[in-house]
């Protein structure tokens, strides 16, 4: 094992048990990944994370609940909210006894994000959105190519080669028209993905949650330094999610990837980096 990347540890938070993996050394400024919807914490990659950590980060990723090692509940019966999944971040930074980290969202984990800034402020130190949305519905829709994606009926878990056929061709829409697309990349992470989660069948329960959003305000209310990344081609999140995530937060900067789609290409890896290290030596304090 990379002596960057620590073991997988199985840590209870309130009522679930979940997942995490950390790379680096805890005396680094601490930075939280969180990924998207019915991806697990693989999705961040093992050499993205080294990258980070040997930039001088303590780098922190998990499987949230309904993917990966972490606990599933009924296929199609989540019995938590985005509120619930906030806490879990929360749980794995007291696990790990981590006061405050930099947090990073990603897709639908932006709307986490976002919960995390405003209702635990005093547990964060910078917040990154990524490939997300502030949620205007006035904002342009997912392009046709992707939506046709998802009318495709999924496998049954117990096809195991079927449903790491059917995620990879999902997955290729996520990339729009990226140059960049490697599909031996993504089917290795894809068979790790079906060879690790505990239900496959549970693994689409994030798009059943209740998303509310914080208790205690919107993006206006974020103190923490603000940073949005988005590529220029996503076709899930068009270009103008984040020109308005960006002005809908009192003071945040843009990174636009070029050639991007909603997936980040280990081509955009040393662009996507030395932004975020350079974002997480700031401070909310």
């Amino acid at each position: 094992m990379n002596q960057l990347m620590n073991p997988e540890t199985m840590i209870p938070v309130g009522d679930v048990e979940l997942c995490m993996q950390t790379f680096g050394h805890t005396r680094d400024p601490a930075i939280l990944l969180i990924h998207g919807a019915a991806a697990s914490m693989i999705w961040w990659e093992d050499e993205l994370c080294e990258r980070l950590a040997t930039r001088g980060r303590f780098v922190i990723r998990y499987d949230q609940r309904d993917t990966g090692r972490s606990t599933n509940d009924p296929a199609g019966h989540p019995a938590y909210d985005m509120n619930n999944l906030a806490e879990d971040a929360i749980g794995i930074l007291d696990a790990l006894g981590v006061e405050r980290a930099h947090i990073v969202g990603r897709s639908m984990s932006g709307g986490t994000a976002l919960i995390l800034a405003v209702d635990h402020p005093d547990r964060v130190e910078t917040v990154t959105f990524m490939a997300t949305t502030p949620g205007d519905p006035d904002l342009p829709p997912p392009t046709p190519e992707f939506m046709a994606a998802f009318e495709e009926e999924a496998p049954g878990p117990d096809d195991r080669d079927a449903w790491i056929d059917y995620t990879v061709r999902v997955i290729r829409t996520f990339w729009g028209d990226s140059p960049f697309f490697d599909e031996k990349q993504v089917r290795a992470l894809a068979t790790l993905d079906a060879t690790r989660t505990r239900d496959l069948a549970s693994t689409n329960n994030h798009f059943a949650i209740e998303t509310p959003g914080p208790r205690g305000g919107g993006y206006d209310d974020v103190v923490a330094p603000a940073l949005v990344v988005h590529g220029d081609i996503d076709p899930v999140f068009p270009l103008p999610h984040a020109l308005a995530l960006r002005d809908s937060l009192p003071s945040a900067e843009l990174l636009v990837l070029e050639q991007t789609g909603h997936e980040l290409p280990s081509e955009r890896w040393d662009e996507f980096v030395a932004a975020l290290v350079s974002h997480t030596a700031r401070s909310a304090r």
